[in-house]
């Protein structure tokens, strides 16, 4: 190769290096550019407002925080509740911080084969994210942000700061945002006096409450869906086998909820999720209805299948039917 070639060649290169850099470098500042910082969440006085789309894509603002007068504190939403949306959303929610490396990979495998990008893998973490600073498109951009965020609420605020947060402002409903809201909307209710059948119910919503998972237009499949909730929860020692197979009895015995609203019925016709079930809602592993053994009063930390372990060394007491859990009391 003559001199004048060689050089050539070498110039190529080094364009090429430099424009490799300089994309990666937009990458870069394209993902973290005007990120929130995070750390107000920490104050769990804080009230703030965010906006939200309501089923016919219009926006109004939501209150986040105890000025909102469905606002339920952690302490007052109850342990089943919170075990309902954790084995149905993020089985490993009290193991990651943040990001589930392997539902990432089943997603960006499944994503491949689909050409196009249908299932999100997306932690508790991550959804609440989403849920208060990004918007519901689905691109690589706002994912690599929803990542960054989560990394940075995980190192910010406490498990239970972050479930109080997600339970506060998921959408179970027309308008209807947060377990309080839901609790009244779909059972007349405060949370605390939901029964483990009616926590399970919710967190079968909480996938799809637009279409997939509407309890008004698909009753029974949303029944379907809670029955497999209070199995997993009796399997992983959530419930006693007393109190699940009393779930089961009243989810099997529930009355019909009342008829589709209009609003309902129009977003049928044009709804986002409208899309198959197991691409909206993360898939449940197999559970069994039948009696398991019975749970011990007190089960060994070692013996407590993931993610059903203390937290910061805390296992408190038994009570209500429940084995001994974090969110039991966990500051």
């Amino acid at each position: 190769m003559n001199p004048g070639r060689r050089l050539t060649t070498r110039r190529l290169l080094l364009a090429a290096a430099l424009l490799l850099l300089l994309g990666a470098g937009a990458v870069v500042f394209a993902v973290f550019w005007r990120l929130p910082d995070v750390s107000f969440l920490k104050n769990p006085r804080t009230s703030f407002s965010i906006v939200v789309r309501d089923w016919q894509g219009k926006e109004h603002p939501f209150v986040v925080g105890p000025k909102n007068r469905d606002w339920t504190p952690h302490e007052s939403i109850p342990a089943t509740l919170k075990w309902a949306v954790i084995v149905a959303e993020d089985a490993g929610f009290y193991g990651h911080q943040g990001i589930d490396m392997e539902a990432m990979r089943e997603a960006l495998r499944h994503d491949l084969e689909q050409k196009r990008l249908a299932r999100g893998a997306s932690t508790i973490t991550q959804q609440l994210a989403k849920n208060l600073f990004l918007s519901r498109e689905k691109t690589v951009l706002r994912k690599l942000r929803e990542i960054v965020l989560a990394r940075r609420m995980e190192a910010s605020l406490s498990k239970a700061r972050i479930l109080e947060l997600y339970l506060n402002v998921v959408e179970l409903g027309p308008r209807v945002h947060g377990v309080g809201a839901g609790a009244r909307y779909h059972f007349d209710k405060n949370p605390a006096e939901l029964t483990a059948a009616e926590g399970a119910t919710l967190a079968a919503i909480l996938p799809g409450p637009r279409l997939a998972y509407n309890p008004r237009l698909k009753p029974e499949k949303v029944r379907r869906r809670a029955a497999r909730i209070v199995a997993l929860l009796e399997q992983r020692r959530a419930l006693s086998p007393a109190a699940a197979a009393e779930a089961l009895r009243q989810l099997h015995g529930a009355t019909e909820p009342a008829p589709a609203s209009e609003e309902e019925l129009a977003t049928a016709e044009w709804d986002e999720e409208v899309l198959p079930a197991e691409e909206i809602a993360p898939a449940l592993p197999p559970a069994t209805v039948e009696p398991a053994p019975p749970v011990t009063p007190l089960v060994p930390d070692n013996a407590l299948p993931q993610p059903f372990r203390p937290v910061d060394g805390v296992l408190p007491s038994r009570e209500g039917g429940l084995v001994p859990s974090p969110l039991v009391g966990e500051g």
